[in-house]
């Protein structure tokens, strides 16, 4: 007697990994760790005057134009990527507006050196 033959290819019978969509998965963990680190500084210490205002604000503004795109692409990891960035950049404006505001109306505790905190005082 002889045994069936198999006619289907290691490749049918194994599934196949999506490179792209692994690319993608894996990039979207790299570039959200990579903001960990600057989310949680900021967080902890409230210290945001190194932060440019212009820089926060055009990323919150490329963010939402780019989500018109984004979010008219299938799901996938690019959306996760793109609502982290959404989140942290909404974040990062919020701390900045909250913590360092405008020279006119800092709390002399969030200034940098002691002649700024004065004269914040005397006003």
């Amino acid at each position: 007697m002889i045994a069936p033959t198999r006619s289907c290819s290691a490749r049918n019978s194994v599934k196949t990994v999506n490179l792209p969509m692994l690319a993608g998965a894996v990039s979207t963990v790299i570039f959200a760790l990579s903001a960990m680190p600057m989310l949680a500084k900021a967080a902890r210490t409230k210290d945001l005057g190194s932060y440019s205002l212009g820089n926060i604000v055009l990323s919150n503004t490329g963010n939402l134009v780019h989500s018109v795109y984004v979010f008219n692409l299938p799901p996938g990891p690019i959306w996760v990527l793109h609502s982290f960035y959404l989140v942290s950049t909404a974040l990062m404006l919020v701390w900045y507006l909250r913590f360092t505001g405008s020279p006119r109306f800092r709390h002399p505790r969030n200034l940098h050196n002691s002649a700024d905190a004065l004269s914040a005082l005397d006003r």
